[in-house]
């Protein structure tokens, strides 16, 4: 049961990426957004969801470390796991507004849960100050317009997107549940296996559960990278680990404040710097390569190490 559980995930994950990234890119200019704005919004949003439910529902369960957990896990993979094998299947390049904004905040974001950390707890004023960052980002990304002859490269690929709003719209929905229906099969499933072998609940907690919630975004990243759509990829990407503390860990806190055993840890550090080592990466040649993405695949496999 547990096998087919994930055979099942896996599937409705590939199916669920594919209408995401594609609708996702479509929509774009029917909307007259660039498909940055949307992997950093409408993608990455989307893919976040199963990450949002699993910690409402461990901080509602009064488990905060989980909901605290999950979050560092998930951004840890994003990283480390989904950026480095989409890179490795397509190495990824990065406009220059991308690396002189959107990555520098992303670092900001992991920089500001050290702080708010750093006493071991995010109380419901934190988590408000949260949200309240990630609507200003939100509204600054939607101001944003790309240059005339980007949209008219744009426009002469993705021309008829708007004649059918209405569709893509329901397809990237459709999207969306497929991932989240899969994420949650395959989590399920693979709970269920490691304790068969005997594995322990903290390391399925913050190996398998935020790698497990993870699974969309690296759905939609592996669609993304063989469609060569790379602001799709790293749109997905930093959004998601923007959303992930400010909108999860934000709601998450104001719906129930977090008491952790612990502040600042090495787990909360390693994830700070393999943001600063995804940023240093991108930021030389503006593209990550296979052997950069090799390592930031190497630092995030002796992150899972240390955890367990």
């Amino acid at each position: 049961m547990a096998l087919a559980l994930v055979l099942l995930g896996v599937l409705l994950l590939y199916l669920g990426g594919e209408l995401l990234v594609r609708n996702a890119a479509l929509l774009a200019r029917a909307l007259g957004m660039s498909p940055l704005v949307v992997g950093l919004t409408v993608v990455a949003f989307g893919t976040s969801a199963p990450e949002l439910a699993a910690s409402l529902a461990a901080a509602l369960k009064g488990r905060p470390e989980v909901a605290f957990g999950n979050v560092l896990g998930s951004n840890a993979a994003n990283l480390g796991l989904i950026l480095a094998v989409a890179a490795l299947i397509r190495p990824v390049r990065a406009q220059a507004r991308f690396l002189r904004r959107e990555l520098p905040f992303m670092v900001a974001v992991a920089g500001l849960l050290l702080l708010v950390a750093a006493d071991a707890r995010v109380s419901r004023l934190e988590g408000a100050g949260l949200l309240f960052l990630l609507a200003v980002y939100l509204l600054v990304l939607l101001g944003d317009r790309e240059p005339p002859e980007v949209e008219a490269e744009f426009a002469a690929e993705y021309g008829r997107a708007a004649r059918y709003l209405l569709l893509r719209t329901a397809l990237l929905a459709l999207g969306v549940g497929l991932l989240t229906l899969g994420a949650n099969a395959l989590v399920e499933g693979a709970v269920t296996l490691a304790r068969a072998l005997g594995a322990s609940e903290r390391a399925i907690g913050l190996t398998v559960v935020a790698v497990g919630t993870s699974l969309p975004e690296l759905a939609a990243a592996l669609v993304a990278a063989l469609r060569r759509e790379g602001d799709i990829l790293l749109g997905n990407v930093v959004g998601s680990n923007v959303f992930n503390v400010l909108g999860i860990l934000g709601t998450v806190a104001v719906v129930r404040p977090l008491v952790l055993e612990r502040g600042i840890g090495p787990d909360l550090l390693g994830v700070f710097l393999l943001s600063l080592v995804a940023w240093f990466f991108l930021w030389t040649g503006m593209r990550l390569g296979r052997r950069e993405a090799l390592l930031l695949l190497a630092f995030y496999l002796g992150l899972v190490f240390y955890v367990f």
